[in-house]
């Protein structure tokens, strides 16, 4: 007689994986992440952000129908870039360590008087509104989100520039003890902070966008809390 001893891992046949679900295992995930991600996000947002009463705004006429459905919030929100905390597209939950208060934007260079303004107090010097922007990227993907901001150009007039400026130059925050990305590593070879800029004329355009919230709230902490710059349709940077 043959005795047979089951070693600890080894599982009788009805226990195995169905193909299908294996083959789709990263939507599997990415869902359960998505989700996960969104019990840190939203609703924690809207509670502490000081600008959330602000929210909803108005709707802009001119970017009511951007020709597609709007994208669900969980993908926006859970699935994005954020380098600064990471190279994965899943770095919603990293990136709520950012502190976004008190949070200050200073304006200087070739401008009449340099000055340092706290988010919310430059919240008050603008008229909110609300866009439905759709986004293409050469990543092969797209999305339509329901940003709300201020033109660009309001920030300019506020900040006042001289007649010799050329561009305007944003630089992102730049803390590495929060966001990891920022450390020794993987994008070590990064110029931390982020910079990225526009030609005056660029910035004067009513399609360049200063976005403060979406889909009627304060802006997540994954899309560049607390204000980042959508430039003709496309994301340029967080400041």
């Amino acid at each position: 007689m043959q005795i047979i001893h089951k070693r600890g891992w080894e599982l009788p046949e009805h226990l195995v994986t169905p193909e299908a679900l294996f083959f789709n295992r990263r939507a599997f995930l990415g869902a359960a992440a998505g989700a996960a991600a969104l019990g840190l996000s939203g609703r924690a947002i809207a509670e502490t952000d000081p600008s959330a009463g602000l929210y909803p705004a108005k709707l802009n006429p001119g970017f009511a129908d951007a020709g597609r459905a709007v994208t669900a919030e969980e993908y926006n929100t859970t699935f994005n870039n954020f380098y600064e905390f990471g190279s994965s597209k899943r770095i919603s939950a990293l990136a709520e360590a950012l502190p976004i208060r008190p949070w200050s934007i200073v304006i200087d260079g070739e401008v009449e008087a340099p000055m340092t303004l706290g988010i919310d107090d430059l919240l008050k010097k603008v008229q909110l509104e609300e866009r439905i922007v759709r986004h293409r990227c050469v990543e092969a993907w797209a999305m339509v989100v329901p940003w709300t901001g201020f033109m660009l150009k309001d920030l300019v007039t506020i900040a006042k520039p001289k007649a010799s400026a050329k561009y305007v130059r944003f630089e992102t925050f730049n803390n590495p003890e929060v966001a990891p990305g920022m450390k020794p590593g993987l994008f070590s070879s990064y110029p931390w902070p982020y910079v990225e800029g526009l030609t005056m004329a660029e910035a004067a355009n009513d399609l360049s966008f200063m976005v403060t919230g979406a889909y009627g709230k304060p802006l997540p902490k994954s899309m560049g809390a607390p204000s980042a710059c959508t430039c003709r349709g496309n994301m340029a940077s967080s400041l």
